[in-house]
């Protein structure tokens, strides 16, 4: 059971790893910030290989001299108009600025006192209408390092506020130095920071570089200007205090142009027109975005509803197939339609017949002539006699009933059996191979190959009423039965003992007896017919063999009918003579509790057992010692003989796979079965070819071994759920199709291999001793499950020691 563990451990450790990563990918998102998202001046003016866009640089500085503008129309000189104060929201380069939080450089915020200590400290710099009330939002934005914000206070200082003899702070001119500085590194990029830096020195003493004088001649002269080192030389942003009145104008751009020699500029004013008409154009071009992406997402919408539809279409279609073939079918079975309606007619008119006679034979026209009150009696039974056709009637209306009741779960195992049909049949290789081996009988039907045991028309040829026939017998021995009901019921209780865990049962080879096994370290064997007919308090065992060590297994000779053989917690594996209640065979070769024995059907000297020890040995009862040992990485659980072979074995572990070989060479495993999670405790076969697997993941599967393309098969055919098993045995036992197992909840299950769903269940009740009333003991559950050979008979114990004879109804 390590491998589980170890398993569920793994699973952990990567839902951890997961979660590290995740938190990683967050963390490094988080640094980075949205894509498209607001960025401060600063790291706009420095991202690398800036393009210079005329329309975009002057748009930026607009609306920055319009904030310095509206704050100089207040009375207030800004003091802080630099790049790190600004943030820039792409597409259109909306500039905002950012409210002052604190004059520290390294949190990066941005306050007026920066610049001058004699700022009005109650002095809040305006702000633009659409960047109103973000302060705080903008205040967990990334902003540039200290370093780079030591520099750019240094080169947006005016030359009167660098002057230690002149002790001024900020002024309305000063102000005006820093768009200047601005307009320069608007219209001036540079490779590497040493270059920038070497050019703002140079900035200081109004000597720009050469590339900009040559390529932007307007605005390295503008920026001269707004640069001169005489304050009264640069030119005004405002001309003289403004009335509230007027100041309510400044909402309106072209008032603040009226009113200011900076926002007059010619080159602001002429690239005005480029600015609006290239706003329009992005504009028009996210637009036009939106619009694709719109028809993007209707377009895949309408693809997937296509292909609903598509799919729907087939769905219908062969819906409507198997309709056809259902009704041509019922047509055929037209005349049976008749004649079960003159039987009716019959049934009354005395000419049927005799069915005390079981149907040998008919009525002699000399037997007819009975007394009255012969006939009387006669009438009074036919009068009492219900018509075959309201038999079917009542019949159908129960089953339909039921049917309904699971409508949802039988309509996902149609469509999932049909899928299997339709993919097995779209497989030119691998269905041609199968039709083959079929064919030539080199190979048994199974139940993923029912649907090929009909012809098809064509090498792809559309299937004929085969898979509907098959399809229709599963459903009928799904809605066969509507119950499990208690035939007799015995205790397996021993006053010696404090636990009577039932571990396992079975049946002799002719059903009259059975025998059962468990933690008492005894094996009883009881009378079948005598438990079931004789209705009685206590059932005593018919034999009674005492073991040394508590017993996990036992399982019946085929052929020698009072052989039973037994493996224990010890290890030991055993052979008994039940007409003699003793041992007769003593095997001591496991080093660990045996959990499974098993004989051949074939040959019934063969004997096979797993063990704790990793090992499964091979044994002939007509010689000493085993003849072989396989030798796996985990504990053994569960091993069975094919039915029909004496050379092949299946192999339930402990690593959550099952192992099946062929005993001509036990070097390595045939073929892998792959697909539990947790431990394999049971493993049984169906037929030849069909294996059931039983598994504490809570599921039963089914394996179709004729289907392995090679020596690993990870799809079984079909998972049952629907009980409960996480930890302990709860049996599994096969029969016709049906498959039993055992829940923890107490309940024993019935699935039809047909369907992944139960067909039945019953749940053992519990009686409180003191009260008498039922309970629900969470620590009962069943521990076995047996059989009664092709029968609806079924034999099941619990952990408590109570046994039950259960039969389909």
């Amino acid at each position: 059971m390590e491998a589980s563990r170890d398993a569920g451990g793994g699973g952990r450790r990567l839902g951890e790893a997961e979660a590290q990563a995740e938190g990683e990918a967050a963390e490094e998102g988080g640094g980075r910030g949205e894509e498209g998202g607001e960025v401060s001046l600063r790291e706009w003016l420095d991202r690398p290989g800036r393009a210079v866009e005329a329309a975009e640089c002057v748009h930026v500085f607009r609306q920055v001299a319009e904030a310095v503008a509206v704050a100089h129309a207040q009375g207030v000189a800004v003091g802080s108009a630099r790049p790190s104060c600004f943030v820039v929201s792409p597409p259109f380069a909306r500039v905002a600025f950012i409210e002052s939080a604190s004059g520290s450089d390294a949190s990066g915020s941005c306050s007026g006192s920066d610049a001058s200590e004699d700022a009005d400290p109650t002095a809040s710099p305006p702000q633009r209408g659409d960047g109103a009330g973000r302060g705080e939002e903008r205040a967990g934005k990334a902003f540039p390092l200290r370093s780079v914000l030591s520099m750019e206070l240094n080169w947006y200082t005016s030359p009167e506020e660098a002057d230690d003899s002149v002790g001024g702070g900020a002024t309305f001119a000063s102000d005006v130095y820093r768009l200047g500085v601005l307009l320069f590194e608007l219209f001036c990029t540079f490779e590497t920071m040493e270059e920038k830096m070497r050019a703002m020195a140079n900035l200081r003493y109004r000597v720009l570089p050469p590339q900009l004088l040559l390529k932007w001649p307007k605005e390295a002269s503008f920026c001269q200007l707004l640069m001169h080192p005489v304050q009264e030389t640069r030119p005004k942003i405002r001309h003289g205090a403004l009335s509230i009145g007027d100041m309510e104008l400044f909402e309106d751009q072209d008032c603040l142009g009226n009113v200011s020699e900076v926002l007059q500029s010619d080159f602001l004013n002429q690239l005005r027109n480029n600015l609006e008409e290239r706003e329009a154009a992005l504009r028009l071009r996210e637009e036009i975005e939106e619009q694709e992406l719109l028809l993007d997402f209707l377009q895949q919408l309408q693809k997937r509803k296509q292909d609903i539809a598509d799919n729907l279409q087939d769905t219908v279609a062969f819906l409507s197939s198997d309709i056809n073939e259902v009704l041509h079918q019922q047509s055929a079975l037209g005349q049976c339609v008749n004649f079960s309606s003159d039987l009716d007619k019959e049934v009354c008119s005395g000419t049927v017949e005799d069915q005390s006679d079981c149907g040998s034979r008919k009525r002699r026209p000399e037997l007819q002539s009975v007394d009255t009150e012969e006939q009387n009696h006669s009438l009074e039974e036919c009068s009492r006699t219900v018509p075959s056709s309201v038999l079917i009637q009542e019949s159908v209306l129960s089953k339909s009933s039921r049917l309904m009741k699971n409508f949802k779960k039988l309509e996902t195992a149609y469509f999932l059996t049909r899928s299997k049909l339709a993919k097995q049949v779209g497989n030119q290789i691998s269905s041609h191979h199968q039709f083959v081996k079929r064919a030539t009988g080199s190979a048994v039907g199974t139940e993923g190959s029912s649907i090929d045991d009909f012809p098809l028309e064509g090498q792809y040829g559309r299937r004929k009423r085969g898979w509907v026939n098959s399809f229709l017998e599963g459903l009928c021995k799904y809605l066969s039965f509507s119950k499990l009901k208690v035939r007799a019921e015995l205790k397996h209780c021993d006053s010696l003992n404090s636990s009577n865990l039932v571990c396992s049962v079975g049946f002799d080879r002719d059903r009259e007896f059975f025998a059962t096994a468990g933690v008492n370290k005894k094996i009883k064997v009881f009378e079948y017919n005598m438990i079931v007919n004789e209705h009685r308090d206590i059932h005593y065992p018919v034999v009674e063999m005492s073991n040394r060590s508590k017993l996990s297994c036992i399982c019946w000779n085929s052929y020698m009918k009072s052989h039973i053989a037994s493996s224990d917690f010890e290890g030991i594996v055993q052979v008994w003579d039940v007409t003699r209640s003793q041992v007769f065979i003593d095997m001591r070769e496991h080093e660990r509790r045996v959990w499974s024995v098993d004989f051949s059907i074939v040959d019934p000297t063969k004997l096979v057992s797993g063990s704790d020890d990793g090992c499964v040995k091979l044994w002939d009862m007509n010689q000493a010692g085993s003849f072989g040992t396989i030798r796996t990485r985990a504990n053994v659980c569960s091993v069975q003989f094919q039915p029909d072979s004496a050379r092949s074995i299946a192999i339930g572990s402990a690593d959550h796979k099952i192992y099946c070989y062929d005993l001509r060479n036990i070097r390595a495993p045939y073929c892998t079965l792959v697909g539990h999670t947790k431990t394999v405790s049971y493993v049984k076969y169906l037929d030849a070819s069909t294996l059931v697997s039983g598994s504490t993941d809570n599921s039963l599967k089914l394996w179709d071994l004729s289907m392995s393309q090679g020596r690993i098969i990870d799809s079984p055919i079909q998972t049952f759920t629907g009980h409960t098993n996480t930890k302990n045995f709860v049996g599994l036992s096969v029969s016709d199709g049906y498959i039993a197992t055992g829940s923890e909840t107490n309940e024993v299950f019935v699935y039809h291999k047909e369907f992944p769903m139960p067909v039945l269940a019953y749940k053992f009740s519990v009686t409180d001793p003191m009260s008498g009333q039922e309970i629900d003991d969470p620590s009962q559950f069943i521990s076995c499950v047996c059989w009664r050979g092709q029968s609806s008979t079924l034999l099941s114990a619990n952990s408590s020691g109570n046994i039950k004879i259960l039969e389909m109804d």
